[in-house]
């Protein structure tokens, strides 16, 4: 077993990764940039390096940085979270190089999975449904266009290596398509670094499903049931359950096997997500995978009793995956909320600043993921997720009170956030009855998409 892992993240992911590590006694060395030298992850790690300045491309981001506070402090593993250089091939093959194992898949693995439209393509030889759309790389708006025009609208125009819903545009018409693709393919390339495009069929009023995948070195993989995901705003998911109210039993069997088939045909190993839209008709489509643990994996860890990071850490290691399918189960209900430091009625403008009063849920059946405390300074040169809170409860109905119950209790003083939104958003009728769909806030609140 590795007996030094450098976490390569920061906030309350930082924090999840160094308890795992106290729990499997393994030694943390946390990363931090200069503007996070006080965070919790930097005081909780057994050892902590300072990288580099605040913007993330200068400290978290740096692979040489990274890298090189690794071996300076003897790492013999780096866990990426999520986020930052969880997704990036480069970073694992320097990783290789430096004969440090990368907790999570090949750099082969993430070529070709991380990439939309290389996904897409292992997916359609695999026989896995996937949404209609462009089986190669689309680069030049004109070329999309008429892929559009002949595909019929409305489009999707999504970035290879997008995530995040970062590089994604609906389109309605081919008259808008042009600047659409543009505006896309721009914020892609400053998110990402790279501007190649792919073009899907937009589905509406879809729902969007996970299934958390685990998967061994040695070809033994298994799924963890699913994530309903649907309560998003601009791409970016704001509640997440498990499981979905929306699917079936058999419906449910049968997408867990389709998931598996496809993490075996990206001959996956690590933990992971096989993701799906399911239209109003029931039908499913793969829509990429995620080669990375995720923000809201603690509602499966909370229905099946799995820690997904501690597997995770030893499938790395080399271990045998010690579960099969016949001894998963799913038990009750869990819901997540992200709050965000954020001020709904000013747009979700970010609200850095710092923390002046803070209490935090807690009781049976009550999870709080966190990295902030009485006296933090949130900075802004990040993500505005602050904490996430789960639950868990024997039914839905009792998850979505305790839940409520819970955000009831937050108090967060000194910064705005969207708690009040979040617990107003419980309270709603459609959402209570499970009828909702990835457009339902748009609707909500009458944004655009």
């Amino acid at each position: 077993m590795f007996k030094k892992i450098l976490i390569a993240n920061r906030g309350e992911i930082a924090v999840r990764i160094i308890r795992a590590c106290r729990e499997m006694d393994i030694m943390s060395v946390a990363i931090c940039s200069e503007a996070d030298k006080d965070a919790l992850h930097a005081q909780l790690a057994d050892q902590t390096v300072c990288i580099g300045p605040a913007p993330a491309k200068d400290s978290y981001l740096d692979m040489e940085r990274v890298l090189g506070a690794a071996m300076a402090v003897g790492a013999d593993a780096i866990h990426p979270g999520f986020g930052f250089l969880s997704e990036n091939s480069k970073f694992v093959r320097m990783c290789e190089k430096c004969n440090i194992t990368f907790i999570g898949p090949s750099a082969e693995i993430i070529d070709r999975m991380g990439n939309k439209s290389a996904a897409r393509k292992t997916m359609m030889d695999a026989g896995v449904p996937v949404v209609p759309g462009t089986k190669d790389a689309v680069y030049e708006a004109e070329e999309g266009q008429k892929i559009a025009d002949d595909m019929g609208y409305p489009v999707m125009i999504k970035a290879s290596a997008g995530g995040g819903g970062k590089g994604m545009r609906v389109c309605y018409n081919s008259e808008d398509f042009v600047h659409t693709f543009e505006t896309a393919k721009l914020e892609a390339e400053n998110a990402f670094g790279d501007g190649t495009m792919y073009i899907e069929k937009y589905i509406e009023d879809p729902r969007h499903i996970e299934f958390q995948i685990l998967a061994d070195k040695y070809g033994n993989t298994i799924h963890l049931g699913e994530r309903d995901c649907s309560i998003q705003r601009r791409h970016q998911k704001l509640i997440e359950e498990s499981p979905s109210p929306a699917i079936s039993d058999e419906q449910r069997k049968k997408m867990g096997e389709i998931a598996v088939k496809a993490a075996k045909a990206a001959e996956y190993y690590s933990a992971g997500t096989i993701e799906f839209l399911r239209d109003k008709h029931g039908d499913f489509y793969f829509i990429e995978m995620n080669t990375r643990i995720q923000v809201e994996h603690p509602v499966t860890e909370w229905v099946t009793g799995v820690d997904l990071i501690k597997e995770q850490i030893r499938i790395a290691d080399g271990q045998l995956l010690l579960l099969q399918q016949q001894d998963v189960s799913v038990n009750g209900h869990s819901i997540e909320v992200r709050i965000n430091a954020q001020n709904p009625d000013a747009g979700f403008a970010p609200c850095p600043g710092t923390v002046t009063g803070l209490h935090l849920p807690g009781g049976k059946g009550v999870r709080v993921d966190s990295a902030i405390y009485s006296g933090y300074t949130i900075p802004p040169f990040y993500d505005a997720m602050i904490a996430k809170i789960s639950v868990w409860a024997k039914s839905r109905r009792e998850a979505i009170e305790k839940l409520h119950s819970a955000l009831g209790e937050v108090i967060i003083e000194g910064v705005d956030t969207n708690v009040d939104f979040l617990y107003e958003l419980l309270e709603n009728e459609e959402f209570r009855q499970g009828k909702t769909d990835i457009e339902f806030l748009e609707r909500r609140n009458g944004e655009s998409k």
